[in-house]
């Protein structure tokens, strides 16, 4: 089975992006640890490098161009020497942010749950099976 996407960068006209390459953009490891830190409000590059835990500099800036070009976020420029480069959410952003409050409330609920389902699974099926 193959995958397609009809969205290329650089392409503006045509169809609209399909609903899993937009899931894809914001579910990632990465552009969820920089919305939530983001929630917080708006912050410079190396606070944001200490805020999302294991990120490398260059996953960050890869990161924050795709949200930036996705319209996640506002990257904006200070005339300052050196220049003051701050990042910030945007609406739907924000509105996205609710949405992982909700998730990461409902992983914190059941994170015992799932603890206790993986155990009896293991011991059912053989330590072998979790990998």
């Amino acid at each position: 089975m193959s995958q397609s996407h009809t969205c290329v960068t650089g392409q503006v006209s045509g169809p609209l992006c399909p609903v899993e390459e937009v899931l894809d953009h914001v579910s990632g490891k990465w552009s969820i640890g920089i919305v939530v830190a983001l929630a917080a409000g708006p912050m410079r590059f190396t606070e944001l490098e200490r805020h999302v835990k294991g990120i490398s500099r260059r996953m960050l800036t890869l990161n924050l161009r795709k949200l930036e070009r996705d319209g996640l976020l506002l990257r904006t420029v200070y005339p300052t020497v050196p220049p003051k480069v701050e990042y910030a959410l945007t609406d739907i952003a924000r509105d996205l942010n609710e949405s992982f409050a909700t998730l990461i409330a409902w992983a914190e609920r059941s994170r015992h749950s799932i603890t206790e389902a993986r155990v009896d699974y293991d011991q059912e099926h053989g330590a072998a099976a979790a990998s």
